[in-house]
């Protein structure tokens, strides 16, 4: 009865830590990516974990935190004009699309031919007219995610919070879990430690990964003039953390859009650009900074990564890799140990 009255207790107090899932998720993460640092900096200051755990989290809030609150802002803003201005009927998607559809070249309208897809007229009007769907229907969660100033700061305030205690009492916690559970101290210190090494490797790949291809993207559109440069800059940081499509999914249309409008020096300069440094160091930066042995197969990302969007929703870009990791972690030291 103890037993049954301790696993119901533990649910219940999951289900009330439930509505803060995002803060207490990226604390953790951050911690564990973090520890060496957090480690090292105790280590320098003569084992002070107080002082060490209050200088990480003022230069995790200076490094990381505001400079994200500002790009947010800018993302807000820029998404909320780019969507008050094809619900005005300022952006012309009708327009933008048959303007790429007449562009085609002749080869490959014959292909549409023969994909039942010849209409161009009625293909150009149902995809126009699901992209206005889209922008309608997410308009009002765009706009919300500028008024919910204050859950954002809740969250960023808890999450802070517990990242401190994680770095300065993170020994003693990890103590009491492996006391916790039930496993042979030697099976479960493997378990830990390839869990642990796979997703360090991973968030810290993917996201600087994706922040540098982002970024390089960016600088792309803003030399080539784009509109709202910053926004599809951040969707390309985003879809980067997906491998086979990833940023061309981005710049991809935007070079086959200038093609189409007649601007043929963009459209190449844009594919070049895009093939040769945007999506080329995906194959150069991640082997370096996520290692082939801790690195997980491509189309073990792509499911979990497309499986965590639909079950997390935007969150589900990290939060799915690093349940497949752990997945990953799980099985590896389990099959290690049946062969022995």
């Amino acid at each position: 009865m103890f037993i049954v009255l301790t696993a119901l207790v533990t649910l219940a107090f999951g289900w009330v830590l439930s509505p803060l899932f995002s803060a207490v998720f990226w604390a953790v993460a951050f911690v564990i990516v973090l520890d060496p640092m957090s480690r090292n900096l105790s280590q320098f200051l003569g084992h002070r974990r107080n002082l060490a755990a209050s200088i990480m989290i003022v230069g995790f809030m200076l490094l990381i935190i505001l400079p994200t609150l500002l790009v947010l802002t800018a993302v807000i803003k820029e998404a909320t004009n780019l969507i008050a201005s094809v619900q005005s009927g300022e952006i012309d998607v009708n327009r933008l699309f048959e303007a790429m559809l007449n562009g085609l070249p002749d080869w490959s309208k014959a292909v549409l031919q023969r994909l039942d897809l010849g209409d161009l007229t009625a293909v150009q009007r149902s995809i126009a007219e699901s992209a206005t769907r889209w922008f309608g229907t997410n308009a009002p969660k765009v706009l919300s995610l500028g008024q919910n100033t204050a859950s954002v700061f809740v969250g960023l305030g808890v999450m802070l919070y517990l990242m401190f205690f994680l770095f300065r009492d993170g020994d003693a916690i990890l103590k009491l879990i492996k006391s916790a559970i039930p496993v042979e101290t030697e099976l479960l210190e493997d378990l830990l430690h390839t869990f642990t090494l796979v997703v360090r490797a991973t968030i810290r790949g993917d996201i600087l990964v994706a922040l540098l291809q982002g970024s390089l993207a960016g600088l792309g559109f803003a030399v080539l003039g784009i509109h709202a440069a910053i926004l599809w800059t951040v969707l390309t940081s985003f879809l980067s953390l997906l491998p086979v499509f990833g940023a061309a999914a981005v710049w991809g249309p935007m070079a086959i859009y200038f093609l189409a409008n007649g601007m043929i020096w963009q459209g190449i300069a844009l594919m070049i650009y895009g093939v040769m440094v945007v999506s080329l160091v995906d194959n150069i930066a991640r082997p370096w900074l996520v290692g082939q042995a801790t690195r997980m197969p491509d189309y073990v990302v792509l499911i979990s990564t497309i499986g965590g969007i639909a079950t997390f929703g935007l969150e589900g870009f990290i939060t799915g890799p690093v349940v497949a990791a752990m997945f990953i972690a799980v099985w590896t030291t389990y099959l290690a140990k049946s062969a022995t």
